[in-house]
């Protein structure tokens, strides 16, 4: 048998490789320089090698790998203090990804009305176009048939309604109803973020009815608003957060974020990761969190971000081929009439990398730490290929 790759083909052929990065570029072995437009789907926060990251992983990689979780870490605590100290939060459980700390999460929900003897509150109400995860619990979650076909069945407990829909998710509350789940800004349903007025009434829902808001901002926190978590634009506070991808800049770390309260049934040995906060982890995001509060960097993050948006509305007003811009902060899309990754592949032809999202919309996430200069080469870049489309 002739065997092409030793890999699950799960990505599809893939010919694109790269050496090396630096900034917002990623290079070639030939060193033809692409602008990372994608960001590893929203990942790379500080860009490629950010010289403060590779110190912090350098020294802590001399010092100590791993433990696991059944020692003391206080550089874990130390870490997790200032996650809270920046967020709602007063406890932390750390993860490998996104969709561990999505997991975390529900198990927390249902830990709270088990402990508080709420026996019928187990339903979790969730949006049509959401992406949480890979998981049976995550694709059960969202429900979309793209990613969840040929997994079935599925797991019961989980009630899907309109994105954006007040009137829909009132009527869908009632005694079984434990919590809501939402993405502040949805990633993979086409770059959608949840109005912050709504956003306002679900919290208002939620302490009226004694359920429980749960936050995914895999994607769209750690600075991606031009705050640290996109939720604070609304002035609310969820009962729990799901973060990963920003947090360590590459580096594969997440966290489940959670008050006292809604994690009160989160005791001794109901949950738990071998790998999860590792020293090499938490040595990274220490100095991820550290650069993005530092003094002024948001504040550049939220004015490039405006000037991105103003440059993608004026291409929306020049060129026809763009149907609608939308998202927030450096988590953008735009709506094309032709497909869109045959313009994502146009796109990087020319040096700029995209990634596709659902609606055919095409996803800019650059890193935090892009220059204006840069957003005007981007801007050049989709022009000439949105012009050219036929």
């Amino acid at each position: 048998m002739n065997v092409k790759s030793y890999l699950m083909p799960t990505y599809g052929e893939r010919s694109l490789e790269f050496s090396y990065g630096k900034g917002a570029y990623l290079f070639t072995k030939k060193n033809e320089r692409y602008l990372d437009f994608g960001g590893g789907i929203a990942v790379n926060s500080l860009g490629h090698c950010h010289p403060k990251l590779i110190k912090a992983l350098q020294k802590q990689s001399k010092k100590l790998w791993h433990t696991s979780n059944l020692y003391f870490n206080k550089n874990q605590e130390a870490y997790a203090k200032l996650l809270c100290k920046h967020s709602f939060a007063e406890k932390v459980f750390f993860t490998n990804s996104g969709v561990e700390s999505i997991e975390c999460g529900l198990k927390v929900i249902r830990r709270y009305h088990y402990y508080h003897k709420n026996i019928k509150k187990k339903n979790i109400i969730t949006f049509e176009g959401a992406f949480h995860g890979r998981t049976f619990a995550a694709l059960s979650a969202q429900r979309n048939k793209k990613y969840s076909e040929g997994f079935g069945p599925m797991l019961s407990g989980f009630v899907q309604v309109p994105f954006n829909d007040l009137y829909v998710l009132k009527k869908s509350i009632n005694e079984n109803t434990a919590a809501i789940m939402i993405e502040t800004v949805q990633g993979e349903g086409g770059i959608r973020p949840i109005s912050l007025s709504v956003l306002k009434e679900i919290k208002k829902l939620c302490v009226k009815n004694n359920i429980l808001l749960f936050l995914d901002e895999v994607q769209c926190g750690f600075g991606r608003s031009g705050k640290l978590f996109s939720y604070q634009w609304a002035n609310i506070k969820p009962d729990i957060m799901a973060v990963a991808k920003g947090i360590g800049s590459g580096f594969p770390m997440g966290a489940c974020l959670a008050t006292n309260d809604s994690s009160i049934g989160m005791t001794k040995g109901v949950h738990g990761s071998t790998y999860g906060g590792n020293p090499l982890a938490i040595a990274v995001g220490t100095a991820v969190i550290k650069e993005i509060m530092s003094k002024g960097f948001l504040d550049k993050v939220d004015k490039v971000a405006r000037y991105l948006w103003l440059q993608l509305k004026q291409l929306e007003n020049d060129i026809d081929e763009i149907i609608a811009i939308r998202g927030a902060g450096l988590l953008l899309g735009i709506k094309t009439k032709t497909d869109n990754i045959r313009i994502s592949n146009m796109l990087t032809l020319n040096g700029l990398l995209t990634v596709p999202a659902s609606d055919n919309v095409i996803r800019l996430a650059p890193p935090l730490i892009i220059a204006k200069s840069e957003v005007n080469q981007a801007i050049e870049i989709i022009r000439k290929v949105l012009k050219n489309i036929k």
